[in-house]
């Protein structure tokens, strides 16, 4: 079994490590946060250091992959670290057993899968997506890197998503569509039309609300 590190050691950072053992798919060693002491103790593993700590610790051998729990609040620094550390860290992956993913789907480094997702026939995950509960992407659809799909969000089939995505918990989207860099929706928006300029969209169906 594989040894995993995890950026960061909150919220999300317990849910990846909870998945990753209780799936039985990794041997998950600790964190790495630059917001906690090393040496530390969150949700029963080590803080083992800071961001600027990881490919030391890499090449000393202390893990063999690593996953991003930094949620879409700050998507940045999710980008910024995957594309620094990916050059000489393996990413993992993390798809939980009871997610259906097709034979034809693409999926990237990176990638976290929660329970119960389906990943349709030909649909494309780029690296370091997160697919929160329940997740369904249909067919021929792309989900850019580093985007975040909350529980329950339903996109269909030949619509292409953005970089930097953040779609809310129930938004679902129609089938044909182009959705942006950095859109961001709102809990339970219906998306109807291409959301082309980035912002946040709320309602049904979605309307832009602000930046």
């Amino acid at each position: 079994m594989k040894k995993l590190a995890i950026i960061g050691s909150g919220d999300l950072g317990e849910q990846i490590a909870w998945h990753a053992r209780n799936d039985n798919q990794y041997q998950v060693v600790g964190f790495f946060d630059d917001f906690a002491e090393q040496g530390a103790t969150r949700h029963g593993l080590p803080v083992l250091g800071k961001v600027s700590d990881v490919l030391t610790s890499f090449k000393e051998g202390l893990f063999d992959e690593l996953l991003v729990a930094i949620g879409y609040k700050h998507f940045e620094q999710r980008k910024n670290i995957f594309d620094t550390l990916s050059v000489e860290v393996p990413f993992g992956k993390l798809i939980h057993s009871s997610s259906y993913v097709d034979p034809s789907a693409k999926i990237g480094r990176g990638i976290v899968v929660y329970p119960g997702c389906v990943i349709d026939m030909k649909a494309q995950l780029e690296d370091n997506v997160l697919l929160n509960a329940g997740v369904v992407v249909a067919h021929d659809t792309i989900i850019g890197a580093h985007s975040f799909l909350s529980p329950g969000v339903n996109v269909a089939g030949f619509v292409s998503v953005g970089n930097c995505v953040s779609l809310g918990i129930g938004t679902c989207v129609v089938d044909n569509l182009l959705i942006a860099d950095f859109v961001r929706t709102g809990a339970g928006a219906v998306v109807t039309e291409s959301l082309t300029n980035p912002g946040l969209y709320l309602g049904v169906p979605a309307r832009y609300k602000k930046p």
